[in-house]
This record gives structure tokens, C-alpha cells and sequence, in this order.
């Protein structure tokens, strides 16, 4: 993303005539092409990547208001049935078809009671917070089943604190604890976190509009962290002491929330911080305890630390 890179509305000679025309394809079958719903004007955006100012690429971009018409195309076409296309073997879908239907007939089908149970309610016992990475699956990797894992994720599995704001992991923690009233918090992390070497790449003054950049600054207590304790060390060993220095610090961030807080304090809350190692496929696990008048004076101290391998 070094490069400079600048969208905006572009000229007519670049705009696509069924575009231009609001029609985005001439085929009306269903399944096929594409239909403007609603308010589809054409807006300028302008996105800066890397701080640069060239223009040189240019395009239009159409939003649209109206994504109840969208909804209303899905309700009117739920029951149809679509023929598959000519070279569906190329589909990427074919395959999750394959294995939906696979999941319907040995797990659904077969837990049938449970399925509607959970239809009704849930009431997981875990709120997990993973990294988006697709190597990380806290499901495939811990085998949580269907109602038993309540989970948020983002790039490089990090909690803001509370006087952050609103955010989507934020939210997620209000539901999970307030609602849903879960008794564990686990945060996982992993081995070669490109969120984590993004943190770790960052200059200490640095100012961009990079979403990732904004959003792994949120670990900058870790990075000032792992570089007092290992910046002698090479760039891979400073990411993974950063892997696991950023976990503990977003466990220290669940504490800035008020009702996470008296829920720990009460005992009816726990906070674990979680590693998945997928280069020796290990998992590592902890527990943070909180409470006053611990040794050394500190609120803070990890329990019941295992490995898994």
C-alpha cells in the first residue's frame, strides 16, 4: 500500500454506457447480471492510500440508498429454484454447497432436537475474541459446537478499551456479557499475526489513513512493551513476544469496562488469554487474576498456565 492511490468520479468517456444509463445489464433472467435499485447516484470518493496526491486512476463508483430493494429481490426469489450454471465446476461455491449440505445431513439432521433448542435460545458459556486471519479458526481449532462460543473477530484480535468508543468488538462484548451473561472471555492469538507485524512496523510518529494502521495502534502499549523487552532481538522474535505481550494487554483492556470489571470482581466473570501456535500446532492458555494486594504490590498476576501440544 506504498503506492499512492486516488479514486474519484471519473470522466465520461471512461464510464460505462449501462452504467451511465442506470441499467447495469441487458440480461432481465434471473441469476444473471445485475439490477439498479432505488438511489443509485453517482458520488466522487476519493481514497489516499500512503499519504500521495496523484491522480492517476480514475473511476466511477455508484452507491445505492435503497438496500431494502435488495432484501425484496432476495424474499421474491427464496423459493425459486435456479438452475447451475455452465461451468459451475469452477464455482467456489460448489464446494460450501457440498459441505453445507454434508454439515445438514450429519450434524443437523442428526442433533435435530438440540438445532431447534438453539433456535429458541442460546447460552454459551464462552465469548471468544480471534483474529480474522483464516488460518485461525477458534471452532476448527477448539471444537467449539453450535450455542457453545459466543465469538468477535478482527485483525490481530484486539480489545479497545472502553474509553475507545464504540466498535464492533465492543459491541460485541456488551451483548456477550450483559445479555448473554457468559461466564469466560477468552482472547486468542496466533503465530505470524500480519496485524501484529503491521503494529510492529509502525514509527512512533507515524499518521495514516490506513484502516489497519488506525485500528493496530489501538496495541501500541504492547509494541512500547515488547521493544523495552526485546528490541535486541530480530524483527520475527520482537512479532512474537508482540503476539502474546498484545493478548495480555487486551485482557487488561476488558478490566476498563465497568461492567466486565464488577462481573470479575464478583466472580462470576473469567478472563483467559489464549496463543494457537499453527507452525507446531500448539495452544497455549492462561487465566489473568485480578484482585488488590497481590505480591509485588500489582492488581494483576496469570494462573492455571498450560500448553497444549
Amino acid at each position: 500500500m506504498a503506492n499512492g492511490l486516488l479514486l474519484r468520479a471519473a470522466s465520461p468517456g471512461l464510464r460505462p454506457a449501462a452504467a451511465a444509463n442506470g441499467v447495469s445489464s441487458a440480461d432481465s433472467g434471473r441469476g444473471h447480471g445485475a439490477v439498479t435499485i432505488g438511489d443509485s447516484r453517482t458520488r466522487g470518493v476519493a481514497l489516499r492510500l500512503g499519504g500521495s496526491s496523484r491522480r492517476d486512476l480514475s473511476f466511477v463508483t455508484k452507491a445505492s440508498r435503497d438496500h431494502s430493494g435488495l432484501t425484496r429481490q432476495l424474499l421474491d426469489f427464496q423459493h425459486d429454484t435456479i438452475e447451475e450454471e455452465v461451468g459451475a465446476e469452477h464455482d467456489p461455491f460448489m464446494g460450501l454447497k457440498a459441505r453445507f449440505l454434508d454439515f445438514k445431513k450429519r450434524n443437523y439432521v442428526e442433533n435435530f432436537s438440540n438445532y431447534q433448542s438453539l433456535a429458541e435460545q442460546q447460552t454459551p458459556k464462552f465469548m471468544v475474541v480471534a483474529c480474522a486471519d483464516s488460518r485461525v479458526c477458534p471452532t476448527g481449532i477448539l471444537g467449539f459446537q453450535p450455542g457453545e462460543a459466543f465469538t468477535v473477530r478482527n485483525v490481530a484480535n484486539l480489545v479497545p478499551p472502553y474509553e475507545h468508543g464504540g466498535s464492533e468488538t465492543s459491541a460485541a462484548l456488551e451483548f456477550a456479557v450483559n445479555t448473554l451473561e457468559v461466564e469466560n472471555v477468552l482472547v486468542v492469538g496466533h503465530s505470524r499475526c500480519g496485524g501484529i507485524q503491521a503494529l510492529m512496523s509502525m514509527k512512533d510518529d507515524s499518521t495514516s489513513g490506513s484502516f489497519i494502521k488506525n485500528w493496530v495502534s489501538i496495541g501500541k502499549s504492547a509494541r512500547l512493551s515488547t521493544k523495552a523487552a526485546a528490541g535486541n532481538l530480530g524483527f520475527e522474535m520482537q512479532c512474537r513476544h508482540c503476539e502474546k505481550e498484545s493478548i495480555n494487554s487486551s485482557l487488561l483492556n476488558l478490566l476498563t469496562y465497568p461492567w466486565i470489571e464488577k462481573r470479575v470482581n464478583e466472580g462470576t466473570l473469567n478472563l483467559h488469554g489464549g496463543y494457537y501456535n499453527f507452525i507446531d500446532c500448539t495452544f497455549e492458555k492462561w487465566t489473568l487474576v485480578y484482585r488488590q494486594g497481590l505480591e509485588g504490590g500489582s492488581k494483576y498476576a496469570i494462573k492455571n498456565r498450560s500448553t497444549w501440544s
